[in-house]
């Protein structure tokens, strides 16, 4: 069984439709981050586990959701809780990681429509990406929110950062670490009616991320 950590917060009207869809073989933990409007009561009607994190932040979430994953299976994957991501797809970013063949599985977003990715979120992360890209070597174009690694290899980077410099984080561990990293087109949908992107939001929500992923490249 493959644990899938999706960090929440007040993304309810997504989690029905997104558990429902989860592939045989991969169990959902989710990871409830401060909600108000009920997200952890619906997710464990839905039959998911749920842990929760008093610490606000990204970071706080995914790690936390990892320490809970089993180490039996090895294999951990993260995907957004608000619908965007199509869980049938996490295969496509584990299997590399279970056969050997990667490290690391990342995702590149390709929009399924005009509008799913605003430019201010998609400007901010071609930049970043440009910079990790010079940074590490890694032929890596988005610091995307859907990933499988096995879960010994990510404990044991160390990473630190609790925020939305999380993902970013892991990539440079990863490129300094010599991993094989393989990015594989995903695709990226509209969110969940009812839900708002922490990140690509709003053009003040992408700012913070972009300043705390910035912050992670001056280490």
């Amino acid at each position: 069984m493959t644990d899938v950590v999706l960090p929440c917060r007040d993304e309810a009207p997504a989690l029905p439709d997104l558990l429902a869809r989860m592939p045989a073989g991969y169990r959902p933990i989710v990871v409830d981050n401060g909600s108000t409007d009920g997200s952890a009561a619906v997710a464990r009607a839905c039959g998911a586990e749920v842990i929760s994190v008093a610490e606000p932040g990204y970071g706080a979430a995914v790690h936390a959701g990892v320490l809970a994953a089993d180490p039996v299976d090895g294999v951990v994957c993260v995907l957004d809780a608000d619908g965007s991501f199509d869980p049938a797809q996490l295969p496509l970013l584990a299997d590399p990681v279970r056969s050997g063949a990667a490290h690391l599985g990342t995702g590149r977003r390709r929009p399924t429509g005009r509008g799913v990715w605003p430019w201010h979120a998609r400007v901010g992360n071609a930049v970043l990406a440009h910079r990790l890209r010079r940074t590490t070597g890694l032929d890596v174009h988005d610091i995307g929110p859907i990933r499988a690694v096995r879960r010994d290899d990510l404990l044991a980077l160390g990473l630190r950062d609790r925020r939305f410099g999380y993902p970013l984080e892991l990539l440079i561990a990863a490129g300094r670490a010599g991993w094989r990293v393989v990015e594989v087109d995903v695709d990226y949908h509209p969110r969940a009616a009812g839900t708002r992107s922490k990140v690509t939001g709003t053009v003040l929500g992408t700012a913070r991320a972009v300043r705390d992923m910035g912050t992670v490249l001056a280490r």
